[in-house]
């Protein structure tokens, strides 16, 4: 399963809108067809928090379908897959409670985010449950990624553990290349 930006619709009339979320048989026909065991949630007070870049190693390895449900966030991907041709090469979209959008990130993929609005809430679905033990990444700021994060100026609110994470190039990545490609993000 590649990155797929995914956009449920929404139906709406004058007293506001309806979506389905979640399908199994919709996703399973765009190729998603992850058991998902646990639902997150999280919440941001301030623009410019920055949560990422997570993964965790297998056997607790998580597919992740991400939304935001107030607020914005640009959503991000980067393939972390030891062989992969596009090893290093992320992709991005922003995911807002306005647009309703979602990412779906596979096992293989360092994952973050960084709000773009105040009091931002992400909810996300993921395949296996929280193992502290399994978890690793790579710095939000790795100059090998060049990622262009939206930031204010102030620069990013961090936690102490997303601070220490080290460059791509120097994480041990537990994840081998699986044959699936990096694509275009549109569903």
């Amino acid at each position: 399963m590649p990155v797929r930006l995914v956009r449920p619709p929404r139906f709406g009339d004058a007293r506001g809108w309806f979506s389905e979320t979640y399908s199994q048989a919709r996703y399973t026909a765009l190729g998603i067809d992850s058991a998902f065991v646990q639902d997150n949630h999280s919440m941001s007070r301030d623009v410019g928090v920055l949560r990422g870049l997570h993964w965790q190693a297998p056997p607790y390895a998580q597919d992740k379908l991400v939304r935001c449900v107030r607020g914005a966030i640009w959503d991000v991907a980067v393939d972390t897959r030891r062989g992969s041709p596009t090893f290093g090469q992320w992709v991005a979209a922003e995911l807002s409670a306005d647009n309703g959008h979602q990412l779906f990130v596979p096992a293989g993929f360092a994952h973050g985010f960084v709000t773009l609005a105040p009091g931002t809430e992400v909810e996300y679905k993921v395949s296996a449950p929280y193992a502290p033990d399994s978890e690793g990444g790579v710095r939000w700021d790795d100059p090998g990624l060049a990622l262009p994060w939206p930031l204010p100026a102030g620069g990013p609110i961090l936690s102490p553990k997303d601070e220490t994470l080290p460059d791509l190039s120097e994480a041990i990545s537990p994840f081998d290349y699986d044959g699936r490609p990096l694509e275009p993000i549109d569903a």
